[in-house]
């Protein structure tokens, strides 16, 4: 059987999958419910400076649907506790769990920065995230030079702890890439990449904002693209384990991410949406394709899309692919005439047919809701 375990910022994991910081990790009964399904790690639900973000409004999630993919929008931010209600909840978690317990803290002091930290390693959390992006918090529309807070505040609490100490990052950067060769410079021990988008929805009726009446996270998994764009750039050129967030929805997202370079994976919407048990599939599959593919650890296929990703002068651009229509499964819906810009769709005989004008986009083929339309190489058709 594969060997699921990884490390990740000097922690041992049985399993890439983290639980993110979120409600569903924010009780200690909600932790054991993580490791009771096969996490490898949990990320406790953010303890935040500032006091108001502790109460949260209700109602808080909203499922926004686009065609066949969702967004989910939602502005749920703090742990309901104190600092000393929150270092004894990490302190119970650490009695109750045999995983890494992994505190997720956001302040916007130093003072703060060092107080909380101390306590959540006083408390035996085993390594300490910083939420220095979350998408409701302070810093998103103060105008300060985010990178260099980020990088301020990991080399702050590094000299205060000796636990692990692992910036969150935002993805609304102009360069993530850059942020992150920062971040491990600064001497992070991991990395999370990224956080949620902040977002706007907007009741067109009511003419406001929906829910709580203000800007909100929103990921999906629509997410994942922006992720392994970055993470497979970043993660040849950092010293530091990255873990991966935003848009894994199942064990296939899983598997990608680690191809792209993560040690780790983290799930949060998916628990959300489809209960904690949606952890053990997620190992599930990550066993079988391991089995599949002959790989015995997650280092033997981390990291392995890296090296096969073309630059811009490398793509062929040769147009060697043309359409092909099965006339058996054409349904003669049009779908494919609407949407050539090229005129090469043209009815014979009740059916559709590609002509010489075919500009070999795909597009069609991707349409086609009958998938009557395959690409072929030139020739073949």
């Amino acid at each position: 059987m594969p060997n699921l375990s990884t490390t990740y910022a000097k922690l041992n994991l049985r399993t890439p999958v983290i639980v993110a910081s979120a409600g569903i990790t924010g009780t200690v009964e909600r932790l054991q419910r993580c490791e009771e399904n096969g996490a490898g790690a949990v990320v406790t639900k953010s303890l935040f400076q500032k006091e108001i973000c502790r109460i949260a409004p209700t109602p808080r999630f909203k499922i926004v649907k686009h065609e066949n993919t969702f967004t989910l929008y939602s502005y749920e931010q703090a742990s309901e506790f104190n600092p000393q209600e929150y270092a004894e909840f990490i302190f119970k978690a650490k009695q109750k769990l045999s995983i890494p317990v992994i505190a997720s803290i956001n302040c916007y002091t130093d003072d703060a920065w060092l107080e909380y930290s101390k306590l959540m390693e006083q408390a035996g959390a085993d390594a300490i995230e910083l939420n220095l992006s979350c998408p409701h918090g302070v810093h998103i529309m103060s105008g300060m030079d985010v990178i260099e807070e980020m990088v301020h505040t990991t080399k702050l609490v590094k000299s205060n702890v000796k636990i692990p100490v692992i910036p969150k990052m935002t993805p609304q950067s102009t360069n993530p890439g850059f942020d992150a060769l920062r971040l491990d410079s600064a001497g992070a021990d991991g990395l999370v990449m990224f956080n949620r988008f902040t977002g706007l929805d907007i009741d067109i009726e009511k003419e406001a904002p929906i829910l709580h009446g203000g800007y909100a996270g929103h990921g999906g998994p629509w997410a994942i693209m922006y992720g392994l764009r970055w993470i497979s750039a970043v993660s040849p050129k950092v010293k530091c384990s990255i873990s991966a967030s935003g848009g894994a929805m199942n064990g296939e997202d899983v598997v990608k991410y680690i191809l792209a370079g993560a040690s780790t994976v983290q799930v949060c919407t998916t628990v959300i949406l489809n209960g904690y048990g949606v952890i053990k599939k997620i190992n599930k599959y990550l066993e079988e394709y391991m089995e599949r593919k002959g790989y015995n650890t997650i280092d033997d296929f981390k990291g392995k899309v890296c090296s096969r990703i073309l630059d811009m002068d490398s793509v062929d651009r040769t147009h060697w692919a043309v359409a092909r229509i099965d006339k058996e499964k054409c349904t003669s819906c049009g779908k494919c005439f609407t949407v050539c810009i090229y005129d090469a769709i043209e009815k014979d005989d009740g059916k559709f047919k590609v002509n010489q004008n075919c500009d070999g986009c795909g597009l069609c083929a991707e349409l086609c809701p009958t998938k009557a339309i395959s690409m072929v190489r030139r020739g073949e058709e």
